[in-house]
């Protein structure tokens, strides 16, 4: 009997507490609608042979098994693309007298490159994804926020054995619908001797480098497991392979846009 009523005592004592304590909702935080996507940058930095990324950077390693070289490419991220057609500013001023001439025709066939042998256009209707080409001399290499231009200029990298580098603004993120690149600036270390391989082999030649950055412009990314492809991320003195575009690059480009 002394159980059952110490029992009731306790239970009566519990719904006391329960009845006299307030209860508390629990939202779940739930994400706006409305919220802007996020604008972030790439840093592609590209290396002389005999420098370079540290192991375990994606895509290096021994080149894949398959022969399909169709599959020799990476993206920057599904749907991150150009969505209108990118206006490139030219800014040909440079240490060692290259003309300006020289340099505005490089840029343009190098840019050119990824139209004519890739690019079919929007929803199949023929447009350009690089065009309007305007020289100034005022650019500059935008690491800390976009300018609205796309810039291609010489500059001083501090890092030993880099060749170029491109940076790329967009959304990167968030719905492949919603992604896109807004800019992108190309700059060209001024610790190498720049000109034409095709004529003299001891230089770094322009047209090959300024087409793989472009390729970053565009929307892909480096690889390193097929040097044929224009997006192989090394390169040396000399070398012109990349001034076309081979099959992993153009399979990569129009997956891109079609």
């Amino acid at each position: 009997m002394r159980k059952i009523v110490v029992l009731l005592i306790s239970l009566m004592l519990v719904l006391s507490i329960v009845a006299s304590t307030s209860f508390v909702t629990f939202a779940y935080a739930k994400k706006p609608d409305d919220v802007p996507p996020l604008l972030e940058k790439r840093v592609f930095i590209h290396f002389r042979k005999g420098f370079g990324k540290p192991d375990g950077t994606p895509g290096r390693g021994p080149p894949p098994k398959e022969e399909d070289h169709s599959k020799h490419y990476a993206l920057l991220g599904k749907g991150v693309k150009w969505k209108t057609t990118a206006i490139i500013y030219i800014d040909p001023d440079n240490p060692q007298g290259l003309s300006e001439d020289f340099i505005i025709n490089v840029i343009k066939i190098s840019a050119e490159e990824w139209d004519d042998g890739a690019y079919s256009g929007w929803g199949g209707v023929e447009m350009d994804l690089f065009d309007g080409y305007n020289v100034i001399h005022d650019a500059t290499f935008d690491t800390d926020s976009p300018d609205g231009r796309n810039e291609i200029l010489f500059g001083d990298y501090p890092q030993e054995g880099v060749i170029a580098v491109t940076v790329v603004w967009g959304y990167f993120s968030g719905p492949p619908k919603e992604r896109k690149i807004i800019e992108f600036d190309i700059m060209f270390d001024t610790d190498y001797i720049w000109g034409d391989a095709t004529i003299d082999s001891t230089v770094m030649d322009l047209q090959n480098i300024a087409t793989h950055e472009f390729g970053h412009g565009a929307g892909l990314d480096d690889i390193y497991n097929c040097e044929l492809e224009t997006m192989y991320g090394y390169s040396y003195y000399g070398e012109t392979i990349k001034r076309d575009l081979y099959i992993g690059d153009i399979a990569g480009i129009q997956e891109l846009y079609g």
